[in-house]
């Protein structure tokens, strides 16, 4: 029976061996394949392969810190999973003041969409019959919340957080061939006060962004709900507008989201939301140091969970999804996250026997994930490129390869 061996070279690769019965050393057929694997990584790039007893099988630059892009979305879901919990929910509160206006605070809810509103008015109706205006707080969340890596663009991924926001503060459209805009997500009505913005975007088809620049995210949220707590039969006599719950007011209801946290994980990953991603993690924050929510608060709790949990203090964030250039991580800290994440790894996305992460910013590509061989035992891998103009494929290639041809 042959055992792994490895030998290791000053350049940092690991080539693998087969240690036959009569104790002679043989160089193993995938070696080559893993050598020409070894030597696509280059200075500001690193690889790290574990087979299932956790044995290195190959290694180049796994200490470096690289920029992990979107595969720093693992280690959000397990400060989440750690600091609230997997079965948490969100909640929504809704309050009456002494004048019967019905005002909504937000804490933060991913997952607040046209799909679950519905719901919302329908449990409200149960309150109410009516009420003036509609008062919207999001002080949760501190405002102006700049995340780095974020831009002002129309981009879904450049989405702003915020404590009260619906539908991951976007709107999808289209326009018919009779010159008229319909909405392209039958359960979202098309607000005439997203009008203007369709219009000035110039296309017929696509999805426009909500800024909070004059608390637009949190109207449109406000306006959203008016509507459907209009179909529910709520009358309203008043205005939409931003405001903020008072100690005298009357708590009607607190709204608990259908989804649970891995719920919500599930989605973040399947999508890889970078908007989700950042709503835990100021949550995360809220949650290790009170209230308002600010990146800089997830920032101090994801580290103090890298230190307590991970014992390391070498992992660099500045925020919670991967969009930030800031964020360092090195291949042994990542798999790190990859054996913590073992049991939740059918969260990941699913192709052929590959669970795994995906990240993508300018000039970076980096994956990270499990592959199952022919006897159901799961390899460990993390390719990380920092190197403009490369792609994880060719590296992705020869480890399923070996992969496959791996011994019982």
């Amino acid at each position: 029976m042959k055992q792994i061996c490895f030998r290791w070279f000053l350049s940092g690769i690991a080539v693998i061996y087969f240690w036959s019965g009569t104790g002679e050393l043989a160089l193993a057929d995938q070696s080559q394949s893993i050598s020409r694997m070894l030597e696509m990584i280059q200075d500001q790039d690193s690889v790290l392969v574990t087979d299932p007893q956790g044995k290195i099988v190959a290694s180049k630059h796994a200490d470096q810190p690289l920029t992990p892009a979107s595969t720093l979305k693992i280690l959000t879901v397990l400060a989440a999973f750690h600091y609230l919990g997997e079965d948490y929910r969100f909640v929504t509160d809704c309050y009456l003041d002494s004048d019967n206006n019905l005002k909504i605070k937000g804490w933060g809810d991913p997952l607040f969409v046209s799909d679950i509103m519905p719901d919302f008015a329908a449990q409200i109706h149960e309150k109410i019959p009516k009420y003036n205006d509609l008062i919207l707080d999001d002080s949760a969340f501190r405002q102006p919340l700049v995340i780095p890596g974020v831009s002002q663009t129309s981009e879904p991924y450049d989405a702003p957080n915020g404590a009260l926001c619906a539908n991951f503060n976007t709107v999808s459209f289209q326009k018919t061939a009779d010159g008229r805009y319909i909405a392209a997500e039958p359960q979202t009505p098309l607000l005439p006060f997203v009008m203007n913005r369709i219009r000035s975007s110039g296309v017929d088809s696509g999805r426009i962004v909500f800024s909070h620049l004059q608390s637009e995210s949190v109207l449109y949220a406000g306006h959203l709900l008016g509507w459907f707590l209009s179909r529910q039969g709520i009358a309203s006599s008043g205005q939409i507008k931003t405001g903020s719950v008072k100690g005298s007011d009357r708590l009607l209801l607190s709204f608990i989201s259908p989804y649970t946290l891995r719920d919500v994980t599930s989605r973040l990953l399947e999508f890889s939301s970078n908007y989700i991603a950042n709503q835990l993690f100021i949550t995360i924050g809220i949650k290790a140091y009170g209230l308002p929510g600010t990146i800089e608060k997830g920032i101090r709790a994801v580290q103090e969970y890298c230190h307590s949990e991970l014992k390391t203090d070498a992992i660099q964030i500045a925020e919670g999804s991967g969009i930030s250039r800031n964020n360092r991580i090195s291949a042994v800290n990542l798999d790190q996250l990859l054996v913590r994440f073992y049991p939740y790894r059918q969260l990941m996305r699913k192709k052929g026997n590959e669970l795994f992460k995906t990240g993508t910013l300018d000039g970076v590509r980096t994956r990270a994930g499990y592959i199952e061989d022919n006897y159901g035992r799961n390899y460990r891998f993390v390719v990380m490129f920092n190197t403009p103009g490369k792609t994880v494929d060719p590296v992705m290639d020869i480890i399923r390869e070996m992969v496959s041809e791996s011994h019982n």
